[in-house]
């Protein structure tokens, strides 16, 4: 069986596709590389940050579903969301950062023997940056160039992704068992899962809690958490598995950007698994990567509707030069 190869991408509910946008170019410096609708819901934004290439295992993602509630944080939900920086000192920097930005911060802690720094945006949505500095695994992103973080502090992918469930024995079972988890450390009630090459980029925390109230999805909350394969035969081959475990499975469902599967694992949780490619340069060239509105070829006769739908959203940067913020 062919492991999942790590983290794919995180795609969470935002009140502000304005506002979303705002914080990840200014604040947190990743790029924009697609500014796109849910393919479900065409009245919705679907906005993809990433590294400078848009690579697989580095972006996070965003809905802004017209009038959905604020959600609220608990146990049964994909909780938290890592970004890796390179290096303890990058965290240093984000901390005086987040302090003038007056950003809510945790200050820098240590979990599995790895610094980390949590945070929140202003959906109260849940982060952490969390040095490579010892980390083995996973190759890391390429960080923005043109953005306005010095590259030697900047944001290079996806790390770790919390899930706080209530039922830890049930869990266990299904990332070990069906997917290929493997546990490696525990610390108190939190859990570290790794797969394929592990390392920040390929890893689970899973959270065992039973006394927090169950979580509510909204805005401020994670939808789902894809996992990475490397094309459409692998992503077949998953479908056969889910099924021999008899779990209840969307199949093959074509993304344009990349294929995907979906698999609700566990009350709540939502996995997908998502091949490595085409990827985003397929419809937009790389140096105007998220700058206009870009829609699956089925989905293009329905441009002018949906333009009429959707709010117009100014995401130009190719033209714009970003001065390095060094403190």
């Amino acid at each position: 069986m062919n492991h999942l190869k790590g983290i794919h991408h995180v795609t969470a509910m935002t009140s502000s596709a304005e506002k979303n946008y705002t914080f990840f170019t200014y604040v947190l410096g990743m790029r924009l590389v697609k500014k796109t609708v849910n393919q479900d819901d065409i009245r919705t934004y679907h906005l993809f940050f990433a590294d400078d290439k848009g690579s697989p295992g580095t972006d996070i993602t965003f809905f802004d579903f017209p009038n959905v509630q604020k959600g609220k944080h608990g146990t049964n939900e994909i909780s938290k969301t890592s970004f890796r920086v390179p290096s303890d000192e990058a965290l240093t920097y984000w901390e005086k950062r987040f302090d003038r930005l007056q950003i809510a911060h945790t200050g820098i802690q240590e979990q599995f023997g790895k610094k980390t720094l949590a945070f929140s945006d202003f959906d109260d949505q849940h982060y952490q940056l969390i040095s490579d500095s010892l980390n083995k695994g996973v190759a890391a992103g390429t960080p923005w160039q043109k953005g306005p973080i010095p590259l030697e502090y900047a944001i290079t992918g996806l790390g770790p992704v919390f899930v706080r469930v209530d039922n830890y024995a049930f869990f266990k079972q299904i990332l070990e068992e069906v997917l290929l988890f493997e546990e490696i450390a525990s610390e108190d009630s939190f859990h570290l899962f790794e797969v394929g090459e592990g390392g920040n980029g390929a890893q689970v925390i899973v959270e065992h809690n039973t006394t927090a109230p169950h979580a509510i999805q909204g805005y401020g909350t994670v939808h789902h958490v894809a996992f990475r394969v490397d094309n459409r035969a692998v992503l077949d081959e998953w479908t056969e598995r889910l099924n021999r475990f008899r779990l209840p499975n969307s199949g093959h469902v074509d993304r344009f950007y990349f294929e995907s599967l979906y698999a609700r694992v566990a009350p709540q949780i939502l996995f997908e698994f998502a091949t490595d490619g085409p990827g985003f340069t397929g419809d937009e060239p790389y140096e105007t990567l998220g700058e206009k509105l870009a829609l699956p070829p089925f989905l293009e006769s329905k441009r002018e509707e949906i333009e009429q739908i959707v709010r117009p959203i100014d995401t130009t940067r190719s033209t714009k030069i970003f001065e390095k913020e060094y403190e």
